[in-house]
């Protein structure tokens, strides 16, 4: 290995690259002058665990000396080594190759790196929340990557099991006119500050029995898209008297049995199911 000594420049992506499981991906490095090929090494490496994922040595690869988990899934594009570019193709990712590549382009008598980030977009939230009606509940939802919100394209909840758009948020704005007129004036976000903490969570307030069901959080970013779903279960507060009734015998009395919320006509015939016992 040639020592390491500092003033080439070796160059690399701007930012993180968002890859797809199962996809490829380019990890970019190159240097604007070429070096002979006779002076030339180049090592990728994972920088959590320094495991060798490419070699460049003596003017060709050496897939001997890498890290098995990468065999057969790491190459250069051999035509353009001469040429200055290091660029390494990775072929079917998995999560474990997200993280940070370091690569390290040695001359004889200097040398440098660049690093490439790999990132998913994943999306991540609750699982179920239980409520009674009129009250507010939260919907769960945060992207857990290192992308700026404000490069997201979309956003959007929907009402998975009546296909219901109940909100959309497009380039950092919410677009009203997409809500469905059941959900209007009852859902929003959490504010610019959450947005821009990656925090797409939406409030749904005044609940109904129609808003019982399964909801979808989904997020598009260029040719990527990743969701997460949310269940709301409502529980009825049924109500009735509070203390004993008194009555007179042969007479008539009137048991009291009531929900906060009303409840349609069609779901009381579909979705309730009433039933008085006598308990002893």
């Amino acid at each position: 290995m040639f020592a390491l000594l500092p003033g080439l420049r070796v160059l690399g992506p701007s930012g993180p690259l968002i890859a797809k499981l199962g996809g490829s991906m380019m990890l970019p490095c190159y240097i604007q002058a070429p070096l002979p090929l006779e002076v030339l090494e180049v090592e990728w490496k994972r920088a959590d665990s320094e495991a060798l994922v490419h070699l460049f040595r003596d003017g060709e690869g050496k897939p001997e000396a890498r890290d098995p988990a990468y065999s057969g899934r790491a190459s250069f594009f051999t035509e353009e080594v001469e040429r200055g570019n290091f660029s390494l193709l990775l072929t079917n990712l998995t999560t474990e190759d997200a993280g940070i590549y370091n690569c390290f382009v040695y001359g004889q008598q200097e040398t440098g790196q660049t690093s490439v980030d790999i990132e998913y977009l994943i999306v991540t939230g609750g699982h179920a929340v239980s409520a009674y009606a009129r009250e507010d509940v939260t919907l769960n939802c945060s992207v857990d990557s290192h992308i700026p919100p404000e490069l997201l394209e979309e956003v959007s909840w929907t009402k998975v099991d009546q296909d219901i758009i109940v909100q959309v948020l497009q380039e950092g704005e919410v677009q009203e006119d997409f809500t469905h007129e059941r959900f209007r004036e009852r859902v929003e976000f959490f504010g610019p500050e959450e947005i821009h903490r990656g925090n797409f969570s939406l409030r749904l307030k005044d609940l109904r029995l129609e808003d019982k069901g399964l909801y979808r959080c989904e997020v598009l970013f260029g040719e990527f898209s990743a969701q997460t779903t949310m269940e709301i279960n409502l529980e009825l507060h049924v109500l009735g008297h509070s203390g004993p009734l008194i009555v007179e015998l042969g007479g008539s009395v009137m048991l009291p049995c009531y929900v906060e919320a009303p409840i349609p006509l069609e779901a009381l015939k579909e979705k309730v199911n009433a039933q008085w016992k006598i308990c002893d």
